[in-house]
């Protein structure tokens, strides 16, 4: 009896040791274990999640009280300026929500501040990634996840903040059914399917609400799975630094140290949402009115993130061209359709081109660059971030042009030359400041941090004492500067000395 109580023990543990190998999930003392790094900049990514979650939890308590109807009703609401004007459900429920509903107004506030939230921290932690070079092998897959959230994320905000059918947003999705339509011979029919018909349409807001609180939360929320999966299958990144190497990572453990950070993050970004949608309005629907084809709002300025799609717009001259009986309106088709299409390329196809050119693509990389360490890279970071900026204050042209008193034309036409050589300047002075960077951090590694002492020596010039670097910036070298590349020295380290003046 002993020897098979035994035998079957020893067959059990065996089938242990196979499912735990089989599911790595089930290993859960090492997960625990697991180390994430403390540096505050690898914070970004949790902000994204934490706002994700902010913004479906008050996204599903709004899904009580919206109507996604364009019937038309009268309002007779508590907001006394509009009673008795006739608006779409849509309309009417988001003011019944404002106004009537307890709580409504800071849940709708907390749920579009979040969602600004959500789309600013994923475009932060986009260019953490860039500009450290912690899309390479083997995240390359994490970093076509991150894009396609990034515009999910755009998506996703163009389609709830369409949905009240006021008049803001009435316009929004009048200029977005021209940049469909502008697409040749596909475009009629592309906006036809959309919209259900000429605008306005009684079907948009019905087909946009299954989009905005179904499709896309649903391709968030399982891309943002497979994206942690293979943070926490790959290991995180890390700073060089001692004992900091690409087969270890240094940092808090999963729990309990790490997870506490965590909670109390979460609970910071819920809070200051809260406080900030109690103190600060935005997107105050009652204020612009229903939608009306013949309106428009005056100074509508849509949310920044699309706001480079209304400066695109403006860039472009009224250039068309009518051919085999199509009209193609090139002012409407380069800025709003091919733009952002090649932005995205680039942003997918970025990793691989780099990796080929400088033949990393052999080889794990898991600790991060310092930008400066590669000027080409990050040159490239500051003019797509310029080029960017140019695009998102060319959309507010008119009310800059109104604030300080300037034209609108020369405004734009200043835009338009800045859009080509602003982000070219930015190149060189970026590639310019990393190189003068790296060379006085080397010059500083090499000779020592000047003492203050002054001394003058017998032949009637002066010395001063250096002592060594003692102090480091997270991945600053502790020795030498090394190329990032190849791993070789740069310069051979000559310590710390005196230097005479």
């Amino acid at each position: 009896m002993r020897r098979s109580s035994r035998a079957a023990g020893r067959r059990a543990e065996r089938l242990v040791d196979t499912a735990d190998a089989r599911l790595p999930v089930l290993e859960g003392g090492s997960l625990l274990r697991k180390a994430f790094p403390e540096q505050w900049s690898f914070l970004l990514g949790e902000l994204a999640l934490y706002s994700l979650l902010v913004l479906l939890l008050t996204g599903v308590w709004l899904t009580f009280f919206f109507e996604p109807e364009m019937r038309e009703v009268v309002y007779r609401g508590s907001y006394a300026p509009l009673q008795g004007t006739l608006v779409s459900s849509a309309f009417d429920s988001t003011l019944r929500i404002s106004f009537d509903v307890r709580g409504g107004l800071l849940i709708r506030q907390m749920h579009h501040w979040a969602a600004l939230l959500f789309v600013a921290s994923i475009g932060a932690h986009m260019l953490r990634i860039f500009f450290t070079g912690a899309f390479r092998r083997p995240r390359e897959l994490n970093w076509v996840i991150g894009v396609t959230l990034f515009a999910l994320a755009l998506a996703e905000g163009f389609a709830g903040y369409s949905l009240p059918d006021d008049l803001l947003s009435g316009t929004g999705l009048r200029i977005a059914q021209g940049i469909i339509t502008s697409i040749p011979v596909a475009g009629t029919y592309l906006a036809f399917f959309a919209f259900g018909g000429q605008v306005p349409s009684h079907d948009i807001i019905t087909r946009l609400y299954p989009v905005h609180i179904l499709l896309i939360p649903g391709a968030l929320v399982a891309l943002v799975s497979v994206h942690l999966i293979l943070v926490f299958h790959l290991k995180h990144t890390q700073w060089r630094g001692p004992g900091h190497t690409n087969r270890n990572v240094h940092g808090k453990p999963l729990v309990p140290q790490f997870s506490a950070s965590s909670i109390g993050l979460s609970l910071t970004v819920a809070g200051v949402l809260a406080v900030l949608s109690a103190v600060a309005q935005i997107n105050p629907v009652w204020v612009y009115g229903p939608f009306r084809p013949d309106q428009a709002s005056t100074g509508s300025q849509p949310d920044w993130y699309v706001g480079f799609l209304e400066g695109a717009l403006r860039l472009v001259p009224p250039w068309e061209t009518d051919f085999a009986g199509h009209t193609v309106m090139w002012n409407v088709l380069l800025p709003a359709v091919v733009l952002p299409a090649v932005l995205f390329a680039v942003l997918y196809a970025y990793p691989f081109v780099e990796q080929r050119l400088t033949q990393e693509w052999r080889q794990e990389r898991h600790l991060c660059d310092r930008p400066r360490e590669r000027p080409v890279r990050t040159g490239l970071g500051v003019a797509a971030t310029v080029f960017y900026a140019v695009l998102l204050l060319e959309g507010a042209n008119d009310v800059s042009a109104q604030t300080f008193r300037v034209s609108v034309n020369a405004l734009t036409w200043v835009y338009r030359v800045a859009l080509v050589v602003a982000p070219v300047l930015a190149f060189l002075l970026t590639r310019w400041l990393c190189r003068a960077l790296t060379a006085a951090e080397r010059e500083r590694l090499a000779e020592g941090v000047p003492t203050g002492d002054i001394r003058q020596t017998l032949a009637g010039g002066y010395e001063t004492d250096h002592e060594p670097v003692e102090s480091f910036r997270p991945g600053a070298p502790r020795r030498e500067i090394t190329d990032a590349r190849t791993g070789t020295p740069s310069r051979t380290h000559r310590g710390p000395g005196r230097r005479s003046r």
